[in-house]
Parts: structure tokens; C-alpha cells; sequence
């Protein structure tokens, strides 16, 4: 199953106004036409939207992500993809990958 596309949802007038940044905000105005869903207005978040639940929080390749800090999580893992967790340090995080790549798991930073 494939993820779905999903538009970017822009705060109203964030392409207009340079003070205005692009990142969501609800339109409560009382004539604020996109609140009313007027078309040509920019999409809002609404639920038909959201990913099948089969795939739901899965990375964009498809497989499920999982966070890692040490060994023995590592070892854990079938199929998925792993992400190494930010306080492990270089050493460690070197012995991790090696075995990742041992176990043919994609790593994700």
C-alpha cells in the first residue's frame, strides 16, 4: 500500500504578505472565505485526509520506523527501517550501523 498524497496546507495569504509565515493556522475570521471552504482559497485539514491505517506513521519508503538507542533494541527489529537515537554517541552509533547493514536494515541518519 502506497502512501497518499496530501496538498500542503498553507496559512491563508502566507504567498501575500512576507510577515505572514506559511506554517498552518485555523481561519477564525467571520468572513474569512477560507474558513467557509470557498474554492480557489487554499485547502484546509480536514479528516479525509488522513493515511489508511495500515500504513499510518509508516516512513515514506513504506516500512514502519523504529528509534534505536542501543544494541539489543537493534536486535529486535525485523523489517523496518531504523533511526538511531541523538544522545548515542559516534562509537556507538558506528558499532549500530555496521550491525544494521549486517542485518539488512535501511538506517535513516
Amino acid at each position: 500500500m502506497e502512501k497518499r498524497k496530501i496538498p500542503k496546507f498553507k496559512r491563508q495569504n502566507a504567498d501575500l504578505k512576507g510577515r505572514v509565515g506559511n506554517s498552518w493556522r485555523k481561519p477564525r475570521g467571520i468572513d474569512n472565505k477560507m474558513r467557509v471552504f470557498k474554492s480557489g482559497y487554499g485547502v484546509s485539514p480536514r479528516i479525509g485526509y488522513r493515511q489508511p491505517r495500515a500504513i499510518r506513521g509508516n516512513h515514506p519508503s513504506g516500512v514502519p520506523e523504529v528509534l534505536v538507542s542501543n544494541l539489543t533494541e537493534l536486535e529486535a527489529v525485523k523489517d523496518a527501517a531504523v533511526r538511531i537515537a541523538a544522545k548515542v554517541g559516534a562509537k556507538k552509533k558506528a558499532v549500530l550501523v555496521a550491525k544494521a547493514r549486517e542485518k539488512k536494515l535501511k538506517v535513516l541518519n
